[in-house]
């Protein structure tokens, strides 16, 4: 039984920020802490004081954390960011919003006197007395401290407040022969200066987010088996089941909770083998409610949700792989692009080796000839990747096509199957990739205006090759007409591709799957810099760059990301991944794996993320990785050194055995949620019987209109009703799963749930 907490972090959009640079403007980023550890960095938009990011996060990290704060700041190239101001929302209000915080905040003035900044060591003892007891504070030392002074560094003294009186000691004390007795000894975090008023608000801006807290205790594997037995015999029925209770969770789920709902569901069925079955009885409710062959999942229904997040979780490489170069591309020549008469800017764009300024035909024959040459490579990728697309990809989008092809057989919608194909491949996958590269991981930072108006046209282009309807090119946006034969061909191309795609036999999709599990697909790969120790100690220049790989199975190296990859680190003998403090190599991007070599002994390797503005969503990212891989060994540590071992003790708890087993410095276990994560079959359904708590009350409504009863045949406590009606079977199951949780609250350990249901394989 583990508890858990997770924050879903929406970060929209800034207004009315001051200005930090010359030019009366600004290029805001925001930086996300967990109590003060920086965890995550929004990319950079330049040049506004109106900045929108859009960029969403989920982070799992120790029901023990207090705050999340929101830093918004200034990038500079030629000195240090500047700090604009700050958003600080506690644990405690947080959980005052069970539906989550959402809407517009005044940034903070950020002083840096009023910030955490460091930790003192302190020993509080009582000391028997006469006629009363005396409370002795020994400060003993400080470490981590704000550098004050103009060398970087600072003149420390602690003043003492306690029941009325003041004490204060001199700049530098020395406390080596204090005595020790009965005690309370650590090392405390300074808090900020609660005495200085807070300044500033309303002045700096305003920052809107949508931040919402979930704390979970997720129980025994056991307890969750009769309600995921109980969703796999619904899903292995499909449509001939008695009581199609996907079917009722779909019309009992709010739009609000929808997505969350489809992606937890995909996540459980995909651990359970059975996305594919999952999605094809979707396909066939959706259907089913279809009457018109030119509305086919246009809604957000739960199927169009739960495809979008399959194709997420199973096609993010495949993407990758087919869109990388060509967003690159577009990035590096950063090309001026319009098409629409009314949006050219002549002035913007001049002609190499002439002194004149191009045309307003000229740029929009030139911008034509971009957009075609970026739109046929993108077709020419597509086309040749058959065999790169997953093989439950390729079988899922076969399911479909049937599918729609039984439902509308006639010749008049021969190319309905092929549009259903299209609508999610190209429509909501490949074009809202083109759109937003950022937010599918395609690239480090958001785009310029330029680049931007680029990826639009080439997204919009996209969407009317998936329309499988060139005639929307004429109709809507007349001035697309010049990528019209790009356009028709690319429709051409894109049938002949998915007849490719779906002419999968089983056997095939069977070896094909065999080969993709033969070879344990990459968590997290990319450059790291590996630390080699020298003399004594680490040293800060001995850094070499390689290309590490990181699986289910191990973490491996190689010298390019086509070369031949050694296995460096066995997961299995992974015992601590952790951040290393920015003193130790005098960079905040470091981090340290712990691991027992082939005898058993202990061994630290440092790598050190490549150095970008975006360093700390890298390092984060790594990190998360590497402990999700390794969260089950037997043999990890509860403390270590988040610091190094130099001369004669560790820079961070200043402990002169090397062999210490560690410290109290050592951070919290925060981890980002990413579509490659591998899957939490606990986790997933945990969720899914909070979803189906929050909609209980839909479904005892459902329940009375389909069994004609004006009250319910199964008391809250009780097990009545017929054990063959899956909705009566479900509110058995979210009986017990309370009664388990309630238990566990309670202390002693949830008895073994009831089991209901027994699959036949």
């Amino acid at each position: 039984m583990a508890k858990r907490s997770s924050l879903s972090i929406r970060i929209v959009e800034g207004k009315n920020l001051p200005a930090k640079d010359i030019t009366g403007s600004s290029d805001p980023y925001c930086i996300v802490k967990v109590d003060n550890e920086p965890i995550i960095r929004t990319a950079t938009v330049w040049k506004t004081l109106c900045p929108f990011w859009g960029e969403e996060y989920k982070v799992h990290l120790p029901p023990t954390f207090h705050t999340v704060a929101f830093y918004v700041m200034d990038e500079d190239a030629l000195s240090r960011d500047d700090v604009i101001g700050k958003v600080c929302l506690t644990r405690d209000m947080l959980a005052s919003h069970p539906k989550g915080f959402s809407g517009w905040t005044h940034l903070m003035e950020v002083d840096p006197n009023e910030e955490v900044q460091g930790e003192i060591h302190l020993r509080l003892e009582v000391v028997p007395g006469t006629h009363a007891s005396r409370l002795r504070c020994s400060v003993l030392e400080a470490r981590d401290l704000a550098p004050k002074d103009r060398n970087g560094a600072s003149d420390p003294f602690v003043r003492v407040h306690y029941n009325g009186r003041t004490q204060e000691t001199s700049v530098v004390v020395n406390v080596q022969r204090l005595c020790s007795a009965q005690q309370e000894e650590g090392w405390f975090q300074l808090q900020p200066d609660q005495s200085k008023s807070q300044r500033g608000q309303g002045n700096l801006g305003s920052l809107q987010l949508e931040v919402r807290l979930w704390d979970e205790t997720v129980l025994p594997s056991i307890f969750y088996q009769p309600l995921i037995q109980l969703l796999c015999q619904e899903v292995k029925l499909g449509t001939q089941g008695p009581g199609q209770l996907i079917s009722i969770i779909e019309e009992t789920a709010s739009a609000e909770c929808r997505q969350e709902v489809a992606t937890t569901l995909l996540k459980l069925f995909l651990g359970q083998g059975l996305a594919k079955d999952f999605l094809d009885l979707l396909f066939q409710l959706e259907l089913s409610r279809t009457s018109e062959a030119n509305t086919i999942f246009r809604s957000n229904s739960l199927a169009s949700k739960s495809m979008e997040s399959f194709l997420k979780v199973a096609g993010m490489r495949y993407l990758h792989g087919i869109l990388g170069p060509i967003i690159d591309r577009v990035f590096e020549e950063k090309k001026y692009v319009e098409l629409d008469p009314s949006k050219v800017e002549v002035k913007d764009v001049g002609c190499s080796g002439l002194h004149r300024p191009q045309t307003e035909d000229e740029v929009l024959e030139q911008s034509a000839h971009t957009l075609r040459t970026h739109l046929v490579a993108l077709l020419s990728a597509i086309c040749r990747s058959v065999r790169a697309c997953p093989a439950v990809v390729r079988a899922t989008f076969r399911q479909l096509f049937q599918r729609v092809r039984e439902r509308f057989p006639t010749a008049q919608h021969q190319n309905v199957p092929f549009f259903a194909v299209t609508s999610f491949l190209c429509l909501r996958f490949f074009s809202p990739a083109i759109l937003s590269p950022k937010l599918f991981h395609l690239r480090e930072r958001h785009a310029d205006a330029r680049t931007s108006r680029t990826l639009l046209l080439l997204a919009k282009a996209v969407q009317n090759v998936g329309n499988m309807d060139t005639a929307v090119c004429r109709t809507k946006e007349a001035w697309m007409e010049p990528l019209q034969p790009t356009v028709l061909q690319g429709v051409v191309q894109m049938k002949d591709f998915i007849t490719k795609l779906i002419d999968i036999e089983e056997k095939e999709e069977l070896d094909l799957q065999r080969a993709l599990n033969s070879q344990a697909p990459p968590v997290k790969e990319g450059p790291l810099f590996i630390h080699r120790t020298k003399g004594k100690g680490p040293l800060a220049s001995s850094f070499k760059k390689l290309y590490f790989s990181l699986t289910t199975e191990a973490l491996s190296f190689a010298k390019t990301a086509s070369s031949k990859k050694s296995v460096f680190i066995k997961l299995a003998s992974i015992r601590a991944v952790e951040k290393v403090e920015e003193k130790s190599f005098g960079s905040s991007h470091v981090m340290q794996v712990i691991y027992a070599d082939d005898v058993g002994r202990a061994q630290t390797v440092y790598l050190q993320c490549k150095l970008s503005p975006q360093c700390v969503n890298e390092l984060n990212q790594w990190l998360s990785a590497l402990r999700k891989v390794s969260l089950n060994n037997r043999s990890l540590l509860a403390s270590y050194h988040p610091g190094i071992f130099r001369g004669d003790k560790w820079s961070c708890c200043h402990q002169k055995n090397k062999t210490d087993l560690g410290c109290d410095k050592t951070h919290s276990r925060v981890t980002l949620q990413e579509w490659s994560d591998p899957l939490d079959h606990d986790l997933e359904a945990q969720l899914i019987f909070r979803h189906l708590l929050g909609m209980e009350a839909a479904l005892w409504e459902k329940y009375r209109i389909l069994s004609g009863k004006t009250e319910t045949g199964i008391s809250p406590t009780g097990h009545g009703g017929a054990p063959e009606d899956p909705l009566a079977q479900l509110f058995h199951v979210l009986q017990d799963l309370r009664d388990a949780h309630s238990s566990s609250l309670a202390g002693p350990p949830p008895r073994e749930p009831h089991r209901l249901l027994e699959l036949q394989t």
